[in-house]
């Protein structure tokens, strides 16, 4: 029953799969797509395990099970291949002309950083001086008031002693 003064149009809607169904495998995409995968799969498994035969027999093979049009073109589909997963240490902290300019920025930020720290644990800079002199002047203090002290309980001692006698 149709609501409204427009006229529904007929052709349907579209319905798309969420994550959820994909994974759970109950997602309306067509099933022909798994079974393609699969003999897929199971090529290359083959492939591997007779991977002690020439190279030549093996090409043939190949070309022998591709049909139509597949054995013409080379079609590389970037959705189909999957990212290589880099580690950290292949990556090169040197290549600075590949990194963007963020990056770049946030790189030169870290070295100052580094840079200004060690000047710093070293005592070069300004900052450093000032605290050097500030905690040597806090020492004496220190010591002064330590000698003060000690110079105080020894007047009371002495009291003690000479009202004693």
């Amino acid at each position: 029953m149709g609501r409204g003064k427009f006229k529904a149009k007929p052709t349907g809607q579209r319905h798309f799969s969420t994550p959820e169904q994909m994974l759970a495998g109950t997602s309306t995409r067509p099933r022909t797509f798994k079974r393609q995968e699969a003999e897929y799969k199971e090529e290359e498994e083959s492939e591997e395990e007779h991977g002690q035969e020439s190279e030549e027999e093996s090409d043939d093979e190949t070309e022998q099970k591709r049909k139509g049009i597949q054995g013409v073109i080379e079609v590389n589909n970037p959705n189909l291949v999957k990212p290589k997963n880099l580690k950290a240490t292949d990556l090169d902290a040197g290549k600075t002309s590949e990194l963007s300019r963020r990056e770049r920025e946030e790189l030169e930020k870290q070295r100052a950083h580094e840079r200004y720290m060690r000047l710093q644990e070293q005592g070069k800079t300004e900052q450093a001086r000032k605290d050097l002199e500030r905690l040597a002047l806090i020492r004496q203090q220190r010591e002064e008031a330590a000698k003060k002290r000690e110079e105080e309980k020894a007047a009371r001692e002495q009291k003690k002693v000479e009202a004693r006698k």
